[in-house]
C-alpha cells in the first residue's frame, strides 16, 4: 500500500466517523421530541458502513494478493429505528393519546454516549494514523534530499 493509498483510507474513515458522530448527535438532541414534522416521536438513526473498492491496489505483497483491490469505507446511508415508540403515562402533556400515554422517542441516552465514545475513540486512532502519515512522509522527502 502506498501512502497515498493510507492517506484515501484513513480520510474515508474520517469522513464516515463524522458522519456517525452526527448521526448520534442528532439522536440525543432529540431524545425528548414527541411531534415531529412526520408525525409521531422522532425516531432513533443510525450509520451504516459499507466497504467499497478503492481505486488503488496492493502492489506486489504477495502473488496472490496482487489483483484484490484496496477498500476503503463509507457511509451506506443513515436508517430509522422501526422499534415501537416508549410509551409513558403523562395525561397532561400535550402530545398524550386519548389513554394518557405519551409517545417518546426510542433514543437510550446511556446507548448513545457509548456509541459516542466508540466514534470518539475511531476517530482519534484514524488522526493518530495520519499523524504517523505525515511523518512517514516527511522522513520520505528527507531521504530523498540526501
Amino acid at each position: 500500500m502506498s501512502l497515498l493509498d493510507a492517506g484515501t483510507v484513513l480520510g474515508a474513515g474520517l469522513t464516515a466517523q463524522r458522519q456517525r458522530f452526527e448521526t448520534i448527535s442528532t439522536n440525543l438532541a432529540n431524545a425528548q421530541t414527541t411531534r415531529t414534522p412526520e408525525g409521531g416521536p422522532y425516531r432513533r438513526r443510525s450509520t451504516i458502513f459499507e466497504a467499497v473498492p478503492s481505486d488503488s491496489s496492493f502492489g506486489n505483497v504477495y502473488n496472490d494478493e496482487v489483483n484484490r483491490p484496496l477498500t476503503t469505507v463509507r457511509v451506506a446511508g443513515i436508517v430509522e429505528d422501526k422499534s415501537d415508540p416508549l410509551k409513558k403515562y403523562d395525561p397532561s402533556h400535550p402530545d398524550a393519546d386519548k389513554d394518557g400515554y405519551v409517545s417518546l422517542p426510542n433514543v437510550d441516552p446511556a446507548a448513545e454516549m457509548t456509541d459516542l465514545l466508540a466514534t470518539t475513540r475511531s476517530f482519534q486512532a484514524m488522526l493518530a494514523g495520519m499523524g504517523v502519515l505525515k511523518e512517514m512522509v516527511t522522513r520520505s522527502i528527507e531521504l530523498g534530499r540526501t
